[in-house]
């Protein structure tokens, strides 16, 4: 059906290609979706803090976010927001994707983007809430403020919901987290003692992008939905974005929309990050990462890495269920990048599935995001 969809479209004009992917998504179903899942290897690593211990030895202890059970185990874990941070940052310094991040204005209690998408790459991918303060005083510190001289002005409060979705990264097992006691001892005089904790652990994550959604912007008056307020409408008709005009919402150009993509699967091959690196330096960029282009949000992939003693394994049966059981879902390969020397037992054990099992495309996970990134240029219909 892929190669159908592409030979169908390819060499059409744009009215003949909206037909034809017209009628394809009412015979074989719409929103595309990546989905996906990556470890990240955390040998002896604080990647993620939640402050002061107050319970711990000395005044200025560091403890790790960690989930806490019902029996006492500890399942340390990076929210989110963090792996978000992560993933902006490296986007930000990125050179050669074109990554256009939105500024920040800070008010007295609230903090926001320019909530422009139409401009900014990350307030497309990574969505906004913009209700700036209608008050005197935060007017007039607002027009003060000459960081803001090129702010897109706002008639109505905004929100768009992310096209781009992720999960808690969490470790695949319990652990035991390791207090980590030292002095600060260069001076004259009794040392000052700090703790800090950390741990050794596989983390675990899932995410997913709408690609449909992707420099689709609506202006229906509806919670989430009101991406564009007057002054941005404006602004999508004066760069000539398409009006779509049924589903009340404009449209970046085809190419547009799948750069930017490109270039947030490219930070996410070269991912940095986390806390403690000066102590605890730590690759965060994934050892493993699964993803494919489906029908639909729902993930395919989530169970397919297991554990014993701590340790990632791969779950071939759950592998080969998805892979059954979601078979007329899949509208990409199955991308699967696996850094050698990372659990090369568990390595080999795809090597070997994979010859049985020709959707599979095994690699490294930067070729596997690069794979990806080539085929989203490929498939114009996998936006639609």
């Amino acid at each position: 059906m892929r190669g159908c969809e592409d030979a169908r479209v390819r060499g059409c004009d744009e009215a003949r290609r909206r037909t034809i992917l017209y009628y394809l998504r009412k015979e074989h179903g719409t929103m595309a979706f990546v989905t996906g899942l990556l470890l990240i290897d955390a040998p002896a690593s604080a990647l993620n803090n939640a402050g002061a211990d107050t319970g711990a030895r000395t005044d200025n202890t560091v403890a790790v976010k960690a989930i806490r059970t019902r029996t006492g185990e500890r399942f340390p874990y990076v929210s989110a927001q963090a792996f978000r941070y992560w993933l902006r940052t490296t986007l930000e310094q990125l050179p050669d994707t074109g990554w256009q991040a939105a500024p920040i204005f800070r008010e007295t209690k609230v903090a926001y983007t320019d909530a422009n998408p139409i401009r900014y790459w990350d307030d497309d991918l990574f969505g906004y809430m913009r209700a700036p303060s209608t008050k005197t005083a935060a007017k007039a510190a607002r027009e003060a403020d000459a960081s803001r001289a090129n702010e897109t002005p706002t008639t109505d409060t905004l929100t768009r919901a992310a096209p781009f979705r992720v999960g808690t990264l969490v470790s695949i097992a319990p652990v035991t987290i390791t207090d980590d006691f030292g002095t600060m001892s260069r001076h004259e005089g009794d040392p000052v003692p700090h703790e800090h904790q950390f741990y050794r652990t596989t983390l675990k994550g899932l995410f997913a992008l709408d690609l449909r959604a992707c420099g689709t912007f609506s202006y229906r008056k509806k919670t989430g939905f009101r991406h564009l307020d007057d002054v941005r409408i404006e602004e999508a008709r004066e760069k000539g974005l398409t009006h779509l005009e049924e589903q009340h919402s404009y449209r970046l150009p085809l190419t547009e929309r799948v750069r930017r993509v490109q270039a947030l699967f490219t930070g996410m091959a070269r991912l940095e990050g986390g806390a403690k690196q000066a102590i605890h330096y730590t690759a965060v960029a994934p050892a493993v990462v699964v993803l494919a282009v489906t029908r639909g949000g729902n993930h395919i992939f989530p169970y397919i890495i297991g554990e014993q003693r701590g340790e990632p394994v791969l779950d071939l049966p759950a592998l080969a269920e998805a892979l059954e059981v979601f078979a007329d879902e899949l509208r990409s390969p199955v991308y699967v990048g696996w850094v050698r020397g990372y659990h090369d037992s568990e390595r080999a054990k795809l090597e070997a599935f994979a010859q049985e099992h020709p959707v599979l495309r095994l690699s490294h996970p930067r070729q596997a995001f690069a794979a990806l990134i080539d085929d989203l240029g490929q498939h114009p219909e996998w936006m639609e």
